[in-house]
C-alpha cells in the first residue's frame, strides 16, 4: 500500500510540474489567438469605417452637384418690346446630374409700361410733332398715349444642358394674358381755316366738316390670353450675370378691337350723290352713327385675321 501511494505521488507531483511548465505557453498562445480575434474585428471595423466615408464621399459629391438653395434661382430684368419694362422670377439649376433636371427651368414673367408710361407717351409725341401725324383724309394724330402689361408662367427646356456656350439656348412654352392699349386724339389738318373742308368716308357714304376744326378719338385695345411659344438664350458674363432674350407670340383668339368717336357738329355733311346735305335731323344723326358702327365693323373683322400677339424681350439676369 505504502508503494502504490508513493507511486501515486510521484505522478501527480509530475503531472502538477508538467501544468507549471506548459501553462505560460498555452496562456501565450491564447493571447495570440485572442490578439489575432481583436487585430481582424479591428481591420474590418476600419474597411466598414472606410466604406461608409467612401459612400458619404459619394453622398457629399453628389449632393455637390444636386440642388441647394439659392443654387439655380434666377432672376431677370429688361425690356419688353410690347410691354414695357420686363422681369421674371425662375429656377434653372444646370448641375443636376440628371439627364433631363439640368435641362428644365421654370420661370414667372411679367412686364408693365407703368413706370416708364410719361417717358413713352413723350416720346411717341415728339416723334408725331406739333403738327400731328397724318393718317389720310385731312385726319391727323396727336396726344398718343400707349399702355401695356402681360403676365406668364413659362416652362423653358435646355437642349443641350450644361453643354458650353450652347447650353444657353432654350426653347420656352407657357401661359401668357396681358393687355396692350393705344389712344389718339383725331383732329383736322385744316385746322384754324373755316372755308377748308375736311372729307372722310363711313359704310361707303360721304361725310365732311365743312370748315373750321374737328377733334374726335379714337383708340385700340388687345386684351389678349392663350399659349405661349417662342425661344431664346442666357450668355454668360461673369459672376453668374447673364444677357437674355426672347421671342416668340401668343396664340390667342381674343383680337384687337378698335373705337371711334366722332362727334356731331351742326358743319357736318353728307353727299347725297348731287349736293351737301346737313346732318341737323334725328334720322340723319341715327345714319351717321350707323354707318359709323359699320365701318368699325369691318375695322375690325379685319383685325380678327391678327390671333398672335408677339413678344420680344432683352435684358439682364442673374443665376445663383
Amino acid at each position: 500500500m505504502n508503494i502504490t501511494k508513493g507511486k501515486n505521488m510521484k505522478k501527480i507531483i509530475l503531472l502538477s510540474v508538467f501544468a507549471v511548465i506548459s501553462m505560460p505557453s498555452f496562456a501565450e498562445e491564447t493571447s495570440d489567438v485572442s490578439a489575432t480575434s481583436d487585430q481582424t474585428e479591428e481591420i474590418k471595423v476600419q474597411d466598414t469605417t472606410v466604406e461608409t466615408e467612401s459612400v458619404q464621399t459619394q453622398e457629399v459629391s453628389s449632393e455637390s452637384k444636386a440642388a441647394k438653395f439659392p443654387s439655380g434661382l434666377e432672376f431677370g430684368l429688361g425690356a419688353s418690346v410690347t410691354s414695357g419694362i420686363n422681369g421674371f422670377v425662375g429656377y434653372a439649376n444646370k448641375n443636376f446630374e440628371s439627364f433631363w433636371w439640368k435641362r428644365l427651368g421654370a420661370r414667372f414673367d411679367f412686364a408693365t409700361t407703368s413706370p416708364i408710361k410719361s417717358e413713352i407717351n413723350s416720346a411717341i409725341n415728339s416723334a408725331i410733332s406739333n403738327d400731328g401725324a397724318d393718317v389720310g383724309d385731312g385726319v391727323a394724330i396727336h396726344n398718343a398715349s400707349l399702355s401695356a402689361n402681360h403676365f406668364g408662367a413659362l416652362l423653358d427646356f435646355y437642349p443641350f444642358g450644361d453643354t458650353w456656350f450652347m447650353g444657353g439656348w432654350r426653347l420656352t412654352g407657357g401661359y401668357m394674358f396681358g393687355k396692350l392699349q393705344l389712344a389718339a386724339d383725331l383732329t383736322s389738318r385744316v385746322e384754324g381755316a373755316p372755308t377748308d373742308s375736311m372729307e372722310f368716308e363711313l359704310n361707303d357714304v360721304q361725310y365732311r366738316y365743312n370748315g373750321g376744326s374737328i377733334t374726335g378719338t379714337a383708340d385700340a385695345k388687345w386684351k389678349y390670353s392663350g399659349p405661349y411659344l417662342g425661344t431664346g438664350f442666357d450668355i454668360g458674363l461673369l459672376w453668374g450675370v447673364k444677357v437674355y432674350m426672347d421671342a416668340g407670340v401668343v396664340f390667342t383668339n381674343k383680337t384687337a378691337k378698335l373705337n371711334l368717336n366722332v362727334p356731331i357738329t351742326d358743319r357736318l355733311q353728307y353727299w347725297d350723290g348731287s349736293s351737301w346735305i346737313a346732318v341737323d335731323n334725328d334720322s340723319l344723326k341715327a345714319t351717321f352713327n350707323t354707318n359709323k358702327e359699320l365701318a368699325l365693323r369691318d375695322a375690325n373683322n379685319e383685325l380678327d385675321k391678327y390671333k398672335i400677339f408677339p413678344m420680344v424681350k432683352l435684358g439682364f439676369m442673374y443665376r445663383f
